[in-house]
């Protein structure tokens, strides 16, 4: 995988950074699995992480009764370097849906409301919905990011805010949604 550098802005006194890796050798308090309604895994990132934090996951997700698009579950990290997995069900992707896009707001939204609620203070993100779910990243990127600096410029118990984007496409496209996003907004401040 190419080294690139993250690329960091300040909202408030929280810093949300882009950056390329794996989301399952994240140290932030929870990172994100962009799950699928069972929660009982699946490919892309979901198996990654399934596999990663061991069969004590699978046993646990199992109790949780799956989870609706939009919404998102919390559960331990197991033997993730993260203390936590938030399991975020985003949207299958159709075009000409207006409802897509206010459920993959959601997942970004409860994800970060369930950080809240558990008083951590940095996460981490994968693209929700872009792989599988064939959610356009040129259209997926802007309302992730927008709900994420919506949400820290009213709530300030959340420091970091970290997008793992497993490719540099993906990446560039973050990059530029992130740039269009901080020349619209004076409370985002590129550092």
């Amino acid at each position: 995988m190419d080294t690139q550098p993250p690329i960091r802005v300040r909202i408030n006194a929280a810093v949300l950074e882009l950056t390329l890796g794996d989301i399952t050798q994240q140290t932030t308090d929870a990172i994100v699995n962009a799950a699928n309604s069972s929660l009982l895994g699946g490919g892309g990132v979901d198996g990654a992480i399934h596999r990663a934090a061991g069969p004590r996951l699978l046993a646990k997700t199992r109790t949780l009764g799956g989870c609706q698009t939009g919404d998102a579950k919390i559960t331990p990290g197991y033997n993730l370097p993260a203390r936590y997995i938030i399991h975020a069900v985003g949207p299958i992707y159709r075009d000409a849906d207006e409802d897509v896009a206010r459920l993959l707001a959601s997942a970004y939204r409860r994800c970060l409301e369930l950080a809240v609620q558990h008083r951590l203070e940095t996460i981490a993100f994968p693209s929700i919905s872009t792989g599988a779910y064939g959610y356009p990243v040129e259209e997926a990127a802007p309302i992730a990011l927008r709900t994420v600096c919506d949400f820290l410029q009213q709530n300030t118990c959340i420091r970091l805010v970290r997008f793992v984007l497993f490719s540099l496409p993906i990446l560039e496209a973050y990059h530029i949604a992130l740039a269009q996003i901080a020349e619209q907004r004076r409370d985002i401040q590129m550092i």
